[in-house]
């Protein structure tokens, strides 16, 4: 099972029909914690404020179950938001504690950039990943953020994509990965990531 977390923000129908048409099966919704306990993947999305999704996980006791079941070897997908709440802290609106799975922090997009990053823009592999197995290279996803999430070791980094600077759009630190783009809104390539993270899940389940 690849519980989606809802914790208020996010495009939850989008995720699930991504994933519904990528062929992973056993794929749901809730907002309850003790499903997300149980799943044998979890899938952290997202589109709003970092402070204000914070605000919620931590509210619902979702951010404790996350990180419990990270820590248990559960593999985890941050998509857009849900990738930069992995980072150690945002400065979005202040300064506010993310989830510290992967050290680094958000930023803003530069000021000589239209933001938001909206549209397609493709992306580049510094370094292989299961989570892009079979994904050509320079493919192009659907991108909508303002900020994005700077990881302290380059080793994190497993795709790069260049708007005003080089930022980090994919990451992945043990079986944590995180994509800034909507895969469920790009097209073959975009449900190739998630088919991909399906069987990163399956996998560790019959390990």
């Amino acid at each position: 099972m690849i519980a989606i977390v809802d914790y208020g923000m996010g495009n939850l129908r989008s995720a699930e029909k991504g994933f519904e048409k990528a062929g992973v099966e056993g794929v749901f919704v809730t907002p309850d914690t003790e499903r997300v306990r149980e799943a044998d993947g979890i899938v952290l999305p997202g589109v709003g404020a970092f402070r204000d999704a914070m605000a919620d996980l931590e509210r619902t006791g979702m951010r404790e179950v996350v990180v419990e079941r990270v820590a248990a070897g559960v593999p985890l997908l941050g998509i857009c938001l849900g990738m930069q709440l992995l980072g150690s802290m945002s400065f979005e609106n202040g300064e506010h504690e993310g989830l510290g799975l992967i050290p680094g922090v958000c930023e803003r997009l530069p000021s000589n950039v239209k933001v938001p990053h909206m549209g397609w823009n493709t992306v580049a592999y510094p370094q292989a990943s299961p989570l892009f197995e079979g994904v050509e290279e320079e493919s192009a996803f659907y991108f909508v953020h303002s900020y994005h999430l700077r990881p302290e070791s380059a080793a994190d980094v497993i795709g790069r994509t260049e708007y005003g600077v080089p930022f980090a759009s994919a990451v992945a630190k043990d079986h944590v990965y995180g994509v800034q783009f909507h895969p469920e809104k790009s097209s073959e390539m975009g449900l190739r990531i998630l088919a991909d993270y399906g069987r990163i899940v399956h996998g560790r389940e019959a390990s």
